[in-house]
C-alpha cells in the first residue's frame, strides 16, 4: 500500500500516536464531566476542565458520514478513488479517518454501518488508525 503524508507527533499527541504503535486507539476524556474527546488536547472541550485522562478506546463504532474522493490529494495519488469519512466511536467522539476493505461506491457505505479500527504503520513512529466494515478481514 502506499504511503501516506505522515503527521508529526507534538506534547499533545504523543500518548495517541504511542498507542496506535501499539495497536491501540486511545482518546481522552474529561475526569470532571466524564465525557470523552478526539482529537488530542490538555483541556476538555465540554467543560474546559484541565482534569482529563487518556484512555484506550474499543476502536468500534459505526459510519457517519462520508465522502468517496476520485481527485489525488497531494500523497494520495496512488489510492485514488478512496473514501474520507467521519467515524463515530461508540464512547461518543467522531473523528476523520480513510473506510478501507470495501469497494469505494455508496452502496457499500450505509450511513451508520457498523465499523472497526485496523492499524496501518506507516514508519518508525507512525501508526495510522484506519476503520474497516466490523467482521470484515481488509
Amino acid at each position: 500500500m502506499p504511503k501516506r503524508p505522515l503527521p508529526e507527533p507534538t506534547p499533545e499527541t504523543r500518548e495517541y500516536w504511542e498507542g496506535t504503535k501499539r495497536g491501540e486507539l486511545r482518546i481522552q476524556r474529561c475526569r470532571s464531566c466524564s465525557k470523552a474527546y478526539f482529537y488530542p488536547r490538555p483541556f476538555c472541550p465540554w467543560c474546559a476542565s484541565k482534569d482529563v485522562e487518556w484512555f484506550t478506546a474499543s476502536g468500534k463504532g459505526k459510519l457517519y458520514s462520508y465522502v468517496i474522493s476520485h481527485r489525488p490529494a497531494h500523497g494520495f495519488q496512488d489510492w485514488t478513488p478512496y473514501v474520507i469519512a467521519i467515524v463515530e466511536l461508540d464512547e461518543g467522539p467522531r473523528m476523520m479517518t480513510n473506510i478501507i476493505g470495501v469497494e469505494p461506491a455508496p452502496e457499500n457505505l450505509p450511513v451508520d454501518m457498523p465499523v472497526e479500527v485496523t492499524f496501518e504503520q506507516q514508519s518508525d513512529d507512525i501508526t495510522v488508525p484506519l476503520f474497516r466494515p466490523a467482521g470484515s478481514r481488509a
